[in-house]
């Protein structure tokens, strides 16, 4: 039997290029080659494409580009043709694709910019599609659905570009410190800060605008932050729930992927009613932002038992570190299995 061609689309524009490239290895080398002729496609951080040949083991080091083992390609938006066009000693050749699973987080890979091309291309994508991208990495619209919808969320302000900061610090004023600052579309905690008083709001603000337009002010909710695996379409399939332990601070980039004073918990130290509640809630949002495929959806619980939603990744880290295969294997699942039926239900 013939095996199924799956387009891996890794690194990017996007200042988590790096994390991409350590999930994507994570991918390739999941994936069952039995069933699956993969065909990696990176993409540099200047916005060049290139189909790889050689080891994840490349890659997750970054030595991919310069291995030699790379040629300039593109993926066709024509229907007719339904894959890539390599660039190779002077012509021009066609590999025929069944599936595309971008493994690119952050702008550009994970807010339905790539997955509008796949769309167009007609090839299956693997994961969110467009809608559901754009609102996963829009946190304010996506906090503003769940709102909606009867889900509770940390309180918030939005501020636009060259806004004036006033409408931030009466925010913060009236909720309390501390406070949090982050862009409204960036991941990984990049241009994340927590504010403890007055004279750090304006720096705090200046960071997160280097990570979009649209800056989020949020109060700090009591508690802890707790995270959700879920995986498919219909029916939906969780993972174990986790559970984020701090010492002080919270989550920034350090602490996701070279933790120091934090710990994860999975399964989470919670009772099995307050874990399943959790488990409710994410699939909720799940369905609520159209999400396909597999994601990861944080959340906050507080002290008396709140649940709040914090965010959705719609292409959830597959890092040595990251909470998601770490949330699968505690509910006995494997990156690997997951890979398969997901690619599976794209390609049905």
């Amino acid at each position: 039997m013939s095996k199924t061609t799956i387009a891996v689309f890794f690194g990017g524009c996007s200042p988590e290029y790096s994390v991409s490239l350590q999930s994507a290895a994570a991918v390739l080398e999941a994936l069952p080659e039995e069933k699956y002729e993969a065909v990696p496609v990176g993409i540099t951080r200047e916005g060049r494409w290139y189909r790889f040949w050689g080891d994840p083991q490349a890659i997750r080091e970054d030595r991919w580009l310069r291995q030699g083992q790379c040629v300039p390609a593109i993926l066709s938006p024509d229907r007719a043709d339904r894959g890539l066009f390599l660039f190779e000693d002077g012509g021009v050749r066609r590999i025929p694709i069944d599936a595309a699973l971008p493994v690119m987080h952050g702008s550009f890979g994970e807010d339905g910019t790539i997955q509008g091309l796949i769309a167009l291309s007609g090839i299956p994508l693997v994961g969110c599609g467009v809608l559901a991208s754009a609102l996963g990495m829009d946190k304010a619209r996506s906090h503003q659905l769940a709102a909606q919808a009867g889900i509770e969320t940390a309180r918030w302000v939005a501020l636009e570009e060259n806004a004036p900061p006033i409408k931030a610090l009466a925010f913060a004023q009236e909720m309390g410190w501390p406070v949090f600052v982050k862009p409204a579309g960036a991941g990984s905690s990049f241009g994340v800060s927590r504010v403890e008083r007055e004279e750090e709001l304006l720096p705090a603000l200046e960071t997160a605008f280097r990570y979009g337009r649209q800056v989020m002010v949020e109060e700090a909710v009591p508690g802890f932050e707790v995270g959700c695996a879920v995986i498919g379409t219909e029916p939906l399939t969780t993972g174990a729930v986790d559970e984020v332990e701090l010492a002080g601070g919270f989550l920034d980039f350090t602490e996701k992927y070279t933790p120091k004073t934090s710990v994860t918990h999975v399964p989470a130290r919670l009772p099995q009613e307050t874990a399943e509640r959790i488990q409710d809630t994410a699939k909720r949002i799940y369905r609520l932002l159209g999400c396909s495929g597999f994601a990861r959806v944080d959340l906050f619980l507080t002290p008396e038992g709140r649940i709040l939603f914090n965010e959705v990744n719609t292409i959830p880290g597959c890092t040595q570190q990251s909470r998601f295969p770490a949330m699968l294997a505690a509910a006995g699942l494997s990156l690997s299995g997951v890979l398969d039926r997901i690619i599976e239900e794209a390609v049905i």
